[in-house]
């Protein structure tokens, strides 16, 4: 058989074994999603995990074709993320997504060989990493700390929009209470001749709990209201507008989407931005890159939401300057 012949029968032969092989699926990938608080089906249709996973998408991994998904959620309940990492964990996951401080910490405890991304708080000063830009372990993810600072900027435009502002609640954990951000609060509120209401939730984070605080708020009478950062109160939000506003309270709010609903200001950083962030970091580390190697992000830009709408129902006349300072106003 001349070389030619022999080169057409082989490619004709080996066709269908080449054309099987093109058909068949990519390796698949499983990460596992790891939140605090709220019901893991939730977290299909929130907006900001949307922004997540339109990411990968765009890089290349889709739920359902090359990528298998699993949520798993503490529902709220302090108690259960230790057992809620350990269950995420014993299936390792090629990537561990996690939201929280707390939680991030319970899943260091159990692994320190899956990798995990994590959205967090300040990583150095809670002990997650030892480097912003050398993690040296097997978590790196998204920083949302905007150092203490951010607490008292927040108070200050909250009482330039609130004449008279004498208490506000301070709605936290204990742990945001007694930690960094509850403390710097407290010192703002000392030079602006303002007290600060402990305004503790407990677990498990849930509606009742919430209107349970924001009854005992109302009935003190506290002129205004501000929540701390603690990812717990994240799948409440738009529940937390909502009970708000059926007390007429002023209220500072953590995140832009609130304001955008009809919370009367936000004082934030960009929450898409940081979850498209997350997702990158996550399709590096499948595609083989290290987390002990890849850079902590750190949010560093804020962004000042007002809704005249609500502040005229509420009876405020919102400075001029403030508003004419404000990355977005919504009238």
């Amino acid at each position: 058989m001349k070389r030619r012949e022999f080169l057409l029968a082989a490619a004709i032969l080996l066709s269908p074994l080449l054309h099987a092989k093109a058909q068949q699926p990519a390796t698949k990938k499983r990460i596992a999603l790891v939140f605090p608080a709220g019901k893991s089906a939730d977290y299909k249709t929130d907006p900001n995990g949307i922004a997540f996973f339109d990411e990968m998408r765009r890089l290349g991994y889709i739920e359902g074709e090359n990528l298998i998904v699993d949520r798993y959620s503490g529902e709220g309940r302090i108690e259960r993320y230790t057992d809620v990492a350990r269950e995420a964990a014993k299936t390792v996951p090629d990537v561990i997504v996690s939201y929280g401080t707390p939680m991030t910490s319970r899943l260091k405890a159990v692994t320190s060989i899956i990798p995990i991304v994590a959205y967090t708080g300040d990583p150095i000063r809670f002990n997650l990493i030892s480097s912003l830009s050398r993690p040296g372990g097997n978590i790196t993810g998204v920083s949302v700390d905007g150092g203490i600072e951010i607490w008292g900027k927040r108070l200050e435009l909250l009482s330039q929009s609130v004449p008279r502002l004498a208490s506000v609640a301070f709605i936290s954990t204990q742990g945001g209470w007694d930690g960094a951000g509850g403390r710097a609060l407290r010192e703002v509120a000392s030079k602006l001749g303002t007290s600060v209401v402990k305004a503790t939730v407990n677990s498990p984070y849930d509606q009742a709990e919430y209107t349970r605080i924001l009854t005992s708020i109302q009935e003190d009478r506290a002129d205004g209201v501000i929540f701390s950062d603690e990812t717990e109160h994240y799948p409440h939000r738009f529940m937390l507008v909502e009970l708000i506003q059926q007390r007429r309270i002023p209220a500072m709010y953590v995140y832009r989407e609130q304001s955008e609903v009809g919370g009367l200001m936000s004082y934030s950083y960009d929450v898409k931005s940081g979850f498209r962030k997350q997702a990158a970091q996550v399709v590096e580390i499948l595609r083989g890159a290290n987390p002990a190697d890849m850079p902590y992000f750190q949010l560093v830009a804020f962004e000042l939401v007002i809704n005249l709408k609500t502040a005229k129902e509420l009876g405020l006349d919102i400075p001029a300057g403030l508003v004419a300072g404000a990355t977005t106003v919504i009238e």
